[in-house]
């Protein structure tokens, strides 16, 4: 069964369409499970009806036609339950609805099961027989799998805009991903793939086939002419039939094999990399399908040759995309490349399938301004080209083929974010303060010079969080010791005689450096942080040497250790710190021992600070790694993305623990996560007695201009009513709402007749 599972998905996913793919569906699970008919209906959320939309042993005339309302008959039980309904005699059941357009009247075994996607009801798969019995046990879960199988394929369709031809409707497709860089766009999506990643190739419209046919021939012959070179340098080295191969894969790339049928997807309007990868899928397919192992095997070698077409079409056609004046730019994973190669007046926002708010990718949309969202892993981003979309960046969410509803709603919102971002330019250089005179600093996490431009630009005061790894990040070994001391140097020099509270190395969970690779089961849980740094003096050295040199003269470094889990780690750490500080005062240099803090990361952490704090000189939470543990959600998972809460009432007491332990040291405290860039909960940080706030450069007016517009006796008002709550999204509507009371909605996206007319301050 589970050989027959995977050839159906192979051919599902394969499908040209929605239709096919159901087609396949109904015909190869009839056979699969030797019953007389199968069924998929599918519903439509705005209609609230259920419509046939394939089937194999009924009327074929009722598809299309045949409805039921969502309470209606077994097909509406069966959405209603979101579970399966397995009868021996389905007309005697109280709900059975008879449709005569089916003539299902002579079968009598009925088993359903609901088609869910992310908790929404998609549609139902049946089968029916003729003989009185209940499906078994094996059946039910076979039947289980495959409506499973089906509802990502529907999702997709929905995506990609081909649902509404079937079911005669247009439904807007939403994707859950992760927030990368806040803000909202509407633009066209352009797909980008790496070089010769043939599975990241998306299908595209060609407009001049002529052009994609030369442009394959180019590449074919390339290929070819490559691969006789090859042979003919190995020909005195392999065996006759490992050499015979090369005469096959020849074969294989001929104009009357595998490039005739290339040739023939772009006559039908597919550019040629979309041609390749669908011609290569095809012939993979078939040969993993085959039960003889070595011929199993040769689906390997076809995946290669289409690897190095693809990367010879991209050699000559590299400068050819046209990239639309609103470009969203979408792919597997994004990289520093791909965003450079696209004009930076007309890209308006990024889509990644993988990676997560920590990526490079992602720090550079940050610092660039460009709303993003990352983790979309359900996005079939092969068939997104062109097609419209909005990018919501502040809830991580991707719309495609929007609703003029839709539409309309965020283009105003895009509009009102503009004049709004646009009027709080005349607060950049004013202070934080409140209207009761409580003075908050505001710093900024930067990682690369252009977060430095952007953040000294809106005033700020200070680096909570600059993040070591990312120098790292962007070489391809560990950076000298020089190295790193003139790139620390740029960003002391730059903020002097602001803090720069440098992180050190960071690396491990979602962060990872090609040439140190960390391969674990469960990285967020391994070795990451200050356990890799301590484990390796010898990196933890040379960086401490290079910032304590980078610093002398300007005295504004903080040195700040992350994922810290017990005094003996910080004890470790001081005692290396200690060291590095010797060598380099050795060296003749005069360097001040700069001040050495810990961020609170884990819970474990939480319930040591005031042991922590007799040891160091200052904290800083690093909210987005505390919440994801306290909460045990991963924050890159989109999929849980719904239990990841900031507001949690467990969060919101842990916060409130460390500000108090840490005072009662006489220790201050900071936080530098997501959370301290959030304008709705910075009331709630100031009113807790955090010292300073240290975010995205993006969001440091935004939050100045809440934190200017509300008294700090107020936000110590609108805490304690909320700490009373035990429910996460209660909280944040209940704090959105007392904050749209004291004027500050718009700062939120909210409209309200209130303030709507207010702009920001121009004091």
């Amino acid at each position: 069964m589970l050989n027959t599972l995977r050839t159906i998905v192979q051919e599902v996913s394969a499908a040209s369409d929605l239709q096919a793919a159901l087609n396949i569906i109904v015909r190869r699970v009839r056979d699969a499970m030797n019953t007389e008919v199968c069924s998929v209906y599918l519903y439509d959320a705005e209609q609230a009806t259920y419509t046939l939309m394939a089937t194999e042993g009924l009327n074929k005339k009722a598809v299309g036609v045949a409805r039921l309302f969502q309470s209606e008959g077994l097909i509406g039980q069966v959405g209603l339950r979101e579970e399966p309904i397995n009868l021996k005699a389905a007309s005697s059941h109280p709900k059975y609805r008879y449709i005569k357009e089916t003539g299902e009247e002579k079968f009598h075994a009925f088993l359903g099961v609901p088609i869910i996607h992310h908790r929404m009801i998609l549609g139902v798969l049946v089968v029916q027989q003729k003989e009185q019995r209940r499906f078994d046990e094996h059946e039910e879960a076979f039947l289980v799998t495959m409506s499973a199988q089906l509802a990502g394929v529907i999702a997709h369709a929905e995506a990609t805009g081909s649902l509404h031809v079937t079911v005669n409707t247009r439904k807007t497709a939403r994707f859950q991903g992760t927030p990368g860089a806040s803000g909202v766009s509407i633009g066209e999506a352009v797909v980008a793939s790496p070089v010769a990643d043939l599975g990241a190739v998306p299908d595209r419209t060609c407009h001049d086939i002529k052009r994609e046919l030369d442009s394959l021939d180019l590449a074919l012959e390339s290929v070819r002419s490559e691969m006789k070179a090859t042979a003919e340098k190995l020909s005195g080295h392999l065996p006759a039939e490992e050499q015979a191969l090369f005469d096959v894969y020849l074969r294989m790339l001929d104009d009357n094999a595998l490039g005739l049928e290339i040739r023939n997807r772009v006559k039908q309007g597919n550019w040629a990399p979309g041609a390749l990868r669908q011609v290569i899928d095809e012939h993979v397919r078939t040969f993993e399908m085959m039960d003889d192992p070595y011929m199993r095997e040769r689906a390997v070698d076809v995946k290669d040759l289409g690897r190095r077409v693809l990367a010879s079409i991209q050699q000559h056609d590299h400068e050819c995309i046209t990239y639309p004046d609103q470009t969203i730019l979408i792919s597997e994973e994004l990289t520093a490349s791909m965003l450079a190669d696209v004009p930076q007046e007309k890209l308006v926002g990024l889509v990644s399938i993988q990676g997560s708010s920590n990526s490079h990718a992602a720090i550079l949309a940050r610092a660039l301004g460009i709303p993003t969202v990352m983790g979309a892993v359900d996005l079939p981003y092969h068939k997104m080209s062109s097609k419209q979309l909005i990018v919501d960046g502040n809830l991580g969410l991707v719309y495609a083929s929007p609703s003029r509803e839709l539409l309309e709603h965020y283009q105003a919102v895009v509009e009102e974010e503009k004049e709004f971002s646009e009027g709080l330019e005349a607060i950049s250089d004013l202070p934080c303060v409140t209207p009761d005179n409580h003075r908050l600093p505001l710093w900024v996490n930067t990682g690369l010079m252009t977060d430095t431009v952007r953040s000294l630009d809106r005033g700020a005061e200070g680096v909570g969080l600059y993040r070591t790894e990312v120098p790292f990040m962007l070489k391809e070994r560990f950076p000298s010791e020089a190295e790193q001391e003139k790139i620390y140097r740029q960003q002391l020099e730059a903020f002097a005689p602001r803090p720069v509270t440098m992180r050190t190395l960071d690396v491990g969970g979602d962060k990872a450096l090609s040439y140190f690779p960390i391969q674990e089961d469960n990285p967020f849980l391994g070795w990451r942080g200050i356990r890799v740094t301590l484990d390796h003096p010898e990196i933890f050295l040379v960086q401490i040497r290079a910032m304590l040199k980078a610093s002398v003269g300007l005295d504004n470094l903080r040195i700040m250790l992350p994922m810290v889990t017990s005094v003996y780690e910080v004890e470790d750490a001081l005692h290396l710190i200690h060291r590095a500080h010797g060598e380099v005062s050795a060296e003749g240099l005069s360097v001040v021992m700069p001040p050495v803090g810990v961020m609170i990361e884990v819970p474990a952490a939480v319930y040591q600070v005031r042991e922590l704090a007799q040891s160091v000189d200052f904290m800083s939470i690093g909210s987005n790694d505390l919440t994801q543990y306290l909460l045990a959600v991963d924050r890159n998972n989109p999929r849980v993305a719904d239990l990841y809460h900031s507001f949690h009432p467990a969060v919101l007491q842990a916060l409130r623990k460390v500000v108090e332990d840490c005072h009662k040291e006489g220790r201050t405290v900071g936080i530098c996560g997501e959370m301290a860039g959030d304008p709705v909960a910075s009331v709630l940080l100031m009113a807790m007695g955090f010292d300073m706030l240290s975010m995205s450069a993006t969001n440091l007016l935004k939050v100045k201009w809440a934190l200017r517009k509300i008294t700090l006796e107020r936000a110590r008002e609108i805490l304690d009513d909320v700490m009373m709550l035990d429910n996460s999204h209660l909280i944040r509507s209940s704090l959105e709402l007392a904050l749209c009371r004291e004027g500050l909605g718009k700062v939120m996206g909210i409209k309200s007749k209130r303030f709507s007319s207010q702009e920001p301050d121009r004091e």
